[in-house]
């Protein structure tokens, strides 16, 4: 008995030989097509179209896997470009901004006449009892104990420790910080104290006296610190108790210091 193998073999040779057959035999033009042909035609057409199928189903395949590898490389080769794009235009815009503050700076030490370091913000202190910042600037810069520290927008504290390259500064928000400051629009006067929170109290202003809330707030000059007329913030609210006799004042700075990135130390003021 044959086995299967054998079967499939002479099947296969059978439909090679048939269709080698009809090829041959379809190129005789002159000749008609007569009733062995036909039968051939009629038994190897489903063969012969089932193979062209299976063909161009199989080239269709290929070509789409190609087209699939093509596309993934394709796709890692944009993916690149993309974050190296955003990476270029991430560093223009840091360096628009930081241009920006700089502008800001220059107009403002143009305004006033003195010297000044700009520094730049290093490392902020963890602690919640303490509202210190390091700059990178020290002793070697000219810098001392004691020199105001500024932005454009306002007061931001005062140097309470220099080392060689680097110093420690007090902000106006730390609870052990005060300013002798005074209302700018009616000259009242007063004290800016920290309170170790985003806002700061001002302090020793009568009773009598007329608060009200968005009135600015500047330095008076008289704590020999920081110079006369630098903005430390606006009231934002005001609260009077008839059995004290000061008012309890809250001031918001006009520095925002969780956006500290440079600040300018006031040498002086020849």
């Amino acid at each position: 008995m044959f086995s299967r193998r054998i079967m499939m073999l002479v099947g296969v040779g059978f439909f090679i030989a048939v269709a080698l057959t009809v090829i041959a035999m379809s190129s005789r033009e002159n000749l008609p097509a007569g009733g062995v042909e036909r039968l051939s035609i009629t038994l190897t057409s489903p063969f012969q179209l089932v193979a062209s199928r299976i063909i161009g189903f199989t080239e269709s395949v290929w070509q789409t896997y190609f087209s699939c590898v093509h596309a993934m490389e394709e796709n890692q080769t944009l993916r690149r470009q993309l974050l190296k794009a955003r990476h270029t235009a991430n560093r223009c815009n840091e360096l628009e901004l930081e241009n920006a503050r700089l502008k800001k700076f220059v107009n403002f030490q143009s305004s006033v006449p003195a010297a000044y370091v700009a520094a730049q913000v290093i490392a902020r202190d963890p602690s919640p009892w303490f509202k210190t910042i390091m700059i990178d600037k020290g002793e070697k810069d000219g810098l001392i104990k004691g020199l105001p520290v500024l932005v454009s927008e306002g007061i931001v504290g005062q140097i309470i420790k220099v080392s060689g390259s680097f110093s420690r500064v007090l902000l106006v928000t730390d609870r052990n910080s005060s300013v002798d400051a005074l209302i700018q629009e009616t000259r009242v006067r007063g004290m800016v104290k920290g309170n170790n929170q985003d806002t700061c109290s001002f302090v020793y202003t009568l009773r009598k006296d007329e608060v009200q809330p968005g009135q600015v707030i500047v330095s008076s000059g008289l704590d020999q610190v920081f110079p006369k007329g630098l903005i430390i913030g606006a009231v934002l609210d005001v609260q009077k108790n008839h059995s004290q006799l000061f008012q309890d004042i809250t001031i918001k700075t006009a520095v925002d210091f969780d956006r500290l990135e440079e600040v300018l130390i006031y040498k002086n003021a020849d």
